[in-house]
């Protein structure tokens, strides 16, 4: 596998990473699965291997368990987890429906990224699963997961699926067109369309989420794309809405190139 150099190779990738974030796809949002099933699914329609990591079951059980904010304490995360993770792999499956495309759902802790035997099973289930041509969505294990060993949030969790199953490309999708020199909406605030392979990124200011029903924000998805593309896969970071122009190979948001030295090593 190669990762694209350029973001018009995107629909050439053979195997391609999307996360996306529990404010695209909850509350007043929760119509974006819809055009996000759609895209996903015209790329596996082209032969596309494609593992979705969708942040979302805290949020998604929230207002089953009559919660108005995403809860602090552990043990009602676990069971607002516990009702929304169900939730939400039904609300993709019944989109998923009208594609004859079925999903797995695949639960991670750190933990089993950590240990050997854990993380060799978790590549096996899923180059397996990508074989037999099914949907992967991967999430947290958060009914399990403690404070001490949790990811922190999905975007690491998605550079390091992407990472394990040696992915072309990693798509990072949140409320954000792209990256910005500063939190969008700061004066002087402007979109950085393109980071080179090692770019310490000198002057940009990045600032975390402040959504109430994620953990993660630029800095996060900051670091799981320098994590990526060190390990040699392209990343793109833009808004859920621009998933389908992201994976028809349109310029949108903002592309991470992979460290040439890196993907040449994998090759």
């Amino acid at each position: 596998m190669t990762a694209p150099a350029l973001p018009e190779q995107t629909p050439d990738a053979a195997r391609i990473v999307v996360k996306v974030g529990s404010s695209s796809i909850s509350g007043d949002k929760a119509g974006q699965v819809v055009p996000l099933v759609a895209a996903l699914a015209a790329a596996h329609a082209r032969g596309t291997e494609v593992v979705l990591v969708s942040s979302g079951a805290i949020a998604t059980g929230m207002p089953h368990l009559r919660l108005r904010d995403r809860p602090t304490d552990l043990a009602v995360q676990q069971a607002a987890a516990a009702v929304g993770q169900n939730l939400l792999i039904k609300r993709y499956q019944e989109q998923l429906d009208g594609f004859g495309i079925v999903a797995g759902q695949v639960l991670l802790t750190a933990g089993d990224l950590e240990n050997p035997k854990h993380r060799e099973n978790a590549e096996r289930a899923l180059d397996t699963l990508l074989a037999l041509r099914i949907l992967p969505i991967v999430n947290e294990n958060d009914t399990v997961a403690t404070h001490e060993i949790r990811f922190g949030d999905n975007d690491r969790l998605a550079a390091l699926v992407a990472e394990l199953i040696g992915a072309d490309l990693l798509v990072l999708l949140s409320d954000v067109e792209a990256l910005y020199t500063r939190p969008p909406g700061e004066p002087g605030a402007e979109p950085i369309p393109f980071v080179a392979a090692g770019d310490p990124l000198s002057g940009v200011v990045v600032g975390e989420s402040d959504t109430g029903v994620g953990t993660g924000g630029a800095a996060t998805k900051v670091a799981a794309a320098r994590h990526a593309a060190a390990a040699g896969i392209a990343v793109l970071l833009t808004a859920t809405e621009h998933v389908a122009r992201a994976l028809d190979g349109d310029t949108v948001g903002t592309w991470f190139e992979p460290a040439a030295d890196a993907a040449a090593a994998a090759g």
